[in-house]
């Protein structure tokens, strides 16, 4: 299904029977990502005494209870919420679906002990381009992403002046491939969140970043269309499933 649409003034064709699909899936088990000093989810059938229920094993259903974190256990959008004493929801915050984005591809800079993005790292890729959302894929890219046990692992992050930047330039919605925009141990400053969301200034409700994304080696660096799904979970974050759209 072929349809026009229009970024930036300028018009596009979108294909839409040609979605790529950048969200990892929740999987039972140990193959699914973790970040977080959290367990594995688990997807088990509900059982009641000797009853399971597992068409395999008799039911004339399957059908699962799901345990797992949004936040820990792969892809998902986040609100300010996230950081807020006040409850705010994701699924109040995100009203939209569909948004301009660009896909970009960063390697980490050393900084001591840390790897990290900068501002200038991110203007200079970014250019003059000024989307409604970003796609940040770092670099190694390997698909071992899909099932990394991210616990205590000081993965890259973005440094604060580099998300400062992004607000300052409009973009609304950050997705990359980590399980945090902040260092994974930073005794609570949040700071790349809270620049990102304006905390100091104006709260950024309809703002979001997702985490834990995968953009495989074949997608290439450019503009696309976003579709932007979540689960409806009153909750600060919800299980999503971003796509994207090439633009032609």
């Amino acid at each position: 299904m072929r349809a026009k649409v229009e970024i930036d003034n300028r018009e596009y064709a979108v294909d839409f029977s040609k979605p790529i699909d950048i969200s990892i899936p929740l999987v039972n088990g140990a193959i699914n990502p973790v970040a977080w000093y959290l367990d594995a989810p688990k997807i088990e059938p509900v059982k009641e005494g000797k009853w399971i229920a597992a068409v395999a094993q008799g039911a004339v259903v399957n059908f699962n209870n799901i345990y797992f974190n949004p936040h820990g256990h792969g892809t998902h959008t986040e609100c300010v919420g996230h950081i807020t004493e006040n409850v705010h929801s994701i699924n109040q915050s995100l009203k939209t679906f569909m948004f301009s984005a660009e896909v970009i591809t960063l390697i980490p800079e050393a900084q001591g002990e840390d790897l990290v993005f900068t501002k200038m790292q991110v203007a200079k890729t970014l250019g003059s381009k000024r989307p409604q959302a970003l796609v940040l894929r770092t670099l190694p890219n390997t698909s071992s992403k899909k099932s990394r046990k991210w616990s205590n692992t000081n993965w890259p992050y973005l440094l604060d002046e580099a998300m400062g930047y992004l607000r300052e330039c409009g973009i609304k919605h950050l997705l990359l491939d980590l399980p945090s925009v902040d260092r994974e141990k930073d005794d609570g400053a949040l700071a790349s969140h809270k620049a990102f969301w304006d905390v100091n200034g104006t709260l950024r409700m309809d703002a979001t970043i997702t985490e834990m994304i995968f953009v495989p080696h074949t997608v290439s660096d450019g503009s696309y269309l976003l579709n932007l799904q979540i689960a409806s979970f009153e909750n600060d974050a919800a299980p999503s499933k971003p796509v994207l759209y090439a633009l032609e």
